[in-house]
C-alpha cells in the first residue's frame, strides 16, 4: 500500500513539472545471458553430423559458451561470471548492451571451474591481446591455486593483467550497494578444481545458476530447495536425454539430463516451473534451437530455455 502510493506522488508530480526537472527513477541492475552452449559452444569442433550442419552453413545458428553479465546501469558497473573461449564476442556484445563507464573492460570475473568453457577466456586479457591491467578475478581456493601454479595463467598474474579475489563456499561478495553474489559448492568432476554454482543477488530479485552439475540426486541440497529461494533458476541442461552421444560413456560426464529434471520438478507448482531455464546445452542437444521439439516439450511442461541476449531484471 506504501509502496503504490509513493508511486502514485511520483507519477503525479512529474506530471506538474517541467521535462527537463521531472524526477528519473533509478535504473535497475539486471542479469544478461551471453551464451548458452556447453564448453565446446556450437557448433563444435570437428562436428558435421546433423545437429552442427546447420550452424556451420548459417553462422547466424551458432550460439556461444555459457557466461553472464551483471550489469548495474546506475554505476555503470558491469562483472561477468565465467570466462569463456568465446570472452571477445561476449564482451563485445556486453558493449553493444551496456557500454563501458570507467572500467576498461569488466569490474570483475566470477570463475565457477576449471573446465574449458568456463576460465579459458582469461587468455584474451593477457599480454598477446587486451593487455589488461589488474582486472580482479573472484575465485574458489583450487581455483586461485590451479591459475598460480600452471602456465599460462600464472603469468596473467605476473603482468598484473588479473588480479585473484578469494571467495569462499556460501559466502556473498558485496559487488555495490546493490548487488551481491555468493558461490556455493556442487558435485562435479573436479579434476582440477572445485565446482561452484552462483546466487546473485539484486535488490529486487535472486537468480541462481548452475550451469554444471552431477546428477541431482548426488547433491545433499534438494534442487527444489534452490529453486525455492529464487526467482529464476538458470540450470544445467547439458543433455536433454540418454543416448545422444553415441559410443560415448555418458556416466562418465554426469549431468542432469533434461527429461529427468523435468520428470523430477513434474509435481512443483506452475509458479516454480516458471523459474527454471535450462542452458548449457551440449552441441547434440535439441533444445539448443527454439524451433525443435524438445524445445516445445519443455515449454509445455512449464519449464523454459534459456537464450542469448536475455534480460533478467535483478
Amino acid at each position: 500500500m506504501q509502496k503504490h502510493t509513493i508511486l502514485s506522488f511520483v507519477l503525479a508530480a512529474s506530471l506538474t513539472l517541467p521535462a527537463g526537472l521531472r524526477a528519473q527513477a533509478p535504473e535497475e541492475p539486471y542479469l544478461v545471458v551471453l551464451g548458452i552452449a556447453q564448453d565446446g559452444g556450437y557448433p563444435q569442433a570437428g562436428c558435421n553430423q546433423a545437429c552442427c550442419r546447420p550452424a556451420w552453413e548459417h553462422p547466424e545458428q551458432r550460439r556461444h559458451v555459457v557466461s553472464l553479465a551483471i550489469v548495474d546501469p546506475q554505476s555503470q558497473q558491469r562483472w561477468l561470471i565465467d570466462a569463456t573461449p568465446d570472452f571477445k564476442d561476449q564482451l563485445r556484445m556486453l558493449d553493444e548492451i551496456a557500454p563501458r563507464g570507467s572500467s576498461p573492460v569488466v569490474d570483475g570475473i566470477f570463475l565457477s571451474h576449471g573446465h574449458i568453457g568456463h576460465y579459458t577466456g582469461l587468455m584474451h586479457l593477457g599480454r598477446e591481446a587486451m593487455g589488461a591491467k589488474r582486472v580482479p578475478v573472484f575465485a574458489m581456493p583450487r581455483m586461485r591455486r590451479f591459475l598460480q601454479n600452471n602456465g599460462p595463467w600464472d603469468q596473467l598474474l605476473r603482468l598484473h593483467n588479473i588480479e585473484l579475489r578469494a571467495v569462499q563456499d556460501s559466502v556473498s561478495v558485496q559487488l555495490n550497494a546493490r548487488l551481491r553474489v555468493m558461490p556455493f559448492l556442487v558435485p562435479h568432476r573436479d579434476e582440477y578444481t572445485e565446482t561452484v554454482g552462483f546466487r546473485i543477488i539484486g535488490p529486487n530479485k535472486t537468480v541462481v545458476y548452475i550451469p554444471d552439475i552431477d546428477k541431482w540426486q548426488r547433491w545433499s541440497v534438494p534442487i527444489e530447495q534452490v529453486i525455492a529461494g529464487a526467482d529464476v533458476a538458470l540450470l544445467d541442461g547439458t543433455f536433454f536425454s540418454e543416448g545422444e552421444l553415441p559410443g560415448r560413456d555418458m556416466s562418465e560426464i554426469p549431468h542432469p539430463f533434461v527429461v529427468e529434471s523435468m520428470r523430477r520438478f513434474a509435481k512443483l507448482p506452475a509458479s516454480e516451473k516458471r523459474k527454471v531455464h535450462f542452458l548449457h546445452f551440449n552441441h547434440t542437444n535439441p533444445a539448443m534451437q527454439s524451433n525443435s521439439e524438445a524445445s516445445r516439450q519443455i515449454e509445455a511442461a512449464g519449464f523454459r530455455c534459456a537464450r542469448e541476449g536475455q534480460r533478467v531484471d535483478l
